[in-house]
Order: C-alpha cells, then structure tokens, then sequence
C-alpha cells in the first residue's frame, strides 16, 4: 500500500534534519522514512525548512512572535493545507503543533502527535468528536497524564537514529545543555551546577524571538556566562553530534514535565550519561546509577556532573539500542498511517453507498 502522508510542522519553527526542536525533528525522521520506503511524503513548514520529501512552504515570521504573528501564520498554514489536499490524493494529515486545532482539517483521516505536555493543550481538543481523528502521546508517561475524557490511541514512543549519532569519541571534560533557551528549561540551574561542579559547560539552543524567552536570556542566561560556560547558539546535526559524542554528560535542567525527551535519548545513543531534574518522562529514560543520575535540587546536580564521569558508556549506548529505536518508532508510525488510511477509505465508501 503506497501512501501519501501530508506532516504538519508547527507554524512557527522550520523543520529539517538540523531542526531543534524534538517535534521538528520527529517529522523530518518521519518524512525521511516515507520518502525511503517509496510513499509520497509531503510536508507544510515554514520557510527555511528542508524536506526529503515535497515541501509546501508557508512565509516565515521574522519579527516579534506575538499573537498577531501567531494568527497571521496559522492563516498562512490552513492555506497551504487545503491547498495541499487539493492538488494529491492525500490519504493521512499528520499534525504536530501545539496549536494544531487552529489549522486542524474539518475531515479526513488525520493523525495528531501530541509533543508537549498535556496540560499544555485545551481540554477539549484532547476529545475529538470525528473518528478519523486520531490523538497519540508520545510516551507511556505522557499519556497518564491526560484529564479525564480524553480520547487517545495508544502511545508512539520516541526513537532515535543511534548508527547516525554514535561516534564513539574520546571523552572531553565538559559538560553539555542542549535545549531551547526559555524559562521552562531551567538553563540558567545548569550554569550554576557548573559552577559549582567546576567543570565547564557548553549550551547548544536556539533563542526565538518570543518576548519572554529573549528576556530570560538576557536576565538569566548571559549574566551567568564565564569563560568556561559558554553559549553556542543553536546546532545543526554534525556539531550536535560531536558535541554529544565528546560530552561527560549531557544535562537536562528542564522545570516543565518532559513528554519523552529525544535529546536524552540522543546523549544515551552516543554513550554519553544524562543528568537531569525528574520531571516528566526522564524517570523512563535514565537509569539513576548507570545511565545517568536524577537529581532534585542545583547542590546534588553539581555532584552528579562530577559523578557522571565514572559511569559506563557501553553501557548507556546498550541501553539506547535496547529502549530507543527509531526503526520501533517508524513501524508505528506507518501502521498508524495505514490504518487510518484504511479507515479513511472504508469509511468514505460506506458514505458513499447511502
């Protein structure tokens, strides 16, 4: 059964295998995937995206992103959208912004991956009424958080290419942050547990241009900054991945409850531990005491920083092959795709026999 699969990038943050965000990067993985087994992938992002498949481009917000800005490009995605459906055949819309109910399709098989916590996101968009409107978390964790009501099919968990990023490096004395730079992700703890770890820090992320997270770079973040603990902007593939494969540790100071953590994932695929807050879905990612260590407060992240130096990358790489597997994730995915093609199309003929 070949397939044409319609991904939706969120509006505002461009996709490609260099993208940061863990949902950009979940999509490109996915369009890479399709175009590889001979389906026809396209993808609606906005401009600065790459595609291995069609990209249908939307223009870029350059400026302040408000919610003027936020309103003008889901206008801009919605019609790309529907012109996209007019112009294939498409068999599944898969959606995989936070605001996906804005340009969300009026019919059709459509799949939603649902990134970001779930109390990030209405209540009542976490009920569809259609049933060719399929909801998914991304992790068993994720999805026991979900309110009472909701409507959503069984998880698909993240995966990693791991062949892709293992190097096997020699380990440096640094240790690494790679994240967006917003107040949720609690950067500005891990410069301190630097510090106080006296081990320098390199932070790899991107600054988008939101009011509140350009304001916590320069009231948290810049402050902070020494000649040891040094910001590197945002990273493509090949700088992410040497960094990772060289890093004692990869550090996760995020304050919001992580919903898989692709980023943990990558540092574990690359033999590399994870120090990180218990926040979300880590607790499943990291073994305390063998992958990396869960810490409470900056005082017992400073010592597992130190501490981290002692743990076994074998075994962390073991354990990414073992748990993180992008070719698990991309089986679900297109058995979730042909279902809901299946269902699409058995529906739709059902329809039109009345």
């Amino acid at each position: 059964m070949t397939l044409t699969v319609l991904n939706v990038a969120y509006p505002l943050a461009p996709v490609g295998p260099d993208a940061v965000g863990g949902a950009e990067q979940v999509l490109s993985m996915l369009d890479r995937a399709l175009v590889r087994q001979g389906h026809h992938s396209i993808v609606v992002a906005c401009r600065s995206s790459s595609a291995a498949g069609t990209l249908v481009e939307t223009p870029a917000e350059t400026g302040v992103l408000d919610e003027t800005a936020k309103s003008r490009a889901q206008r801009a995605h919605r019609a790309a959208i529907a012109a996209a459906r007019a112009r294939w055949p498409i068999d599944v819309v898969h959606l995989h912004g936070i605001d996906f109910d804005a340009y969300l399709p009026g019919d059709g098989p459509t799949l939603v991956s649902l990134h970001l916590p779930l109390a990030w996101y209405p209540p009542d968009v976490l009920r569809p009424a259609r049933e060719d409107l399929w909801l998914h978390a991304v992790s068993e964790a994720q999805q026991k958080t979900a309110p009472p009501g909701s409507r959503l099919i069984a998880p698909i968990p993240n995966g990693v290419d791991i062949d892709a990023l293992n190097e096997m490096r020699s380990r440096r004395n640094f240790a690494l942050v790679l994240s967006r730079i917003c107040p949720e992700k609690g950067v500005h703890l891990a410069i301190e547990a630097a510090k106080r770890a006296a081990v320098p820090l390199a932070i790899g992320g991107q600054i988008y241009p939101y009011q509140t997270h350009v304001q916590y770079f320069a009231d948290e973040v810049a402050p902070r900054l020494d000649r040891r603990r040094r910001f590197l902007g945002p990273l493509g593939f090949s700088a992410k991945r040497r960094l990772l494969n060289a890093a004692r540790c990869l550090v996760i100071p995020s304050l919001a409850a992580e919903t898989s953590s692709l980023v943990a994932m990558e540092a574990l695929a690359c033999g590399t531990p994870v120090v990180a807050f218990p926040n979300g879905a880590l607790p499943n990612v990291i073994e305390h005491g063998k992958t990396g260590f869960l810490v409470n407060d900056v005082d017992e992240m400073a010592s597992a920083i130190n501490a981290s130096a002692d743990l076994d990358r074998e075994t962390c790489l073991g354990e990414a092959r073992h748990r993180f597997s992008l070719d698990r994730m991309i089986l679900a995915y297109m058995d979730a795709y042909r279902a809901l093609a299946e269902f699409g199309a058995s529906h739709s003929g059902s329809r039109a026999a009345q």
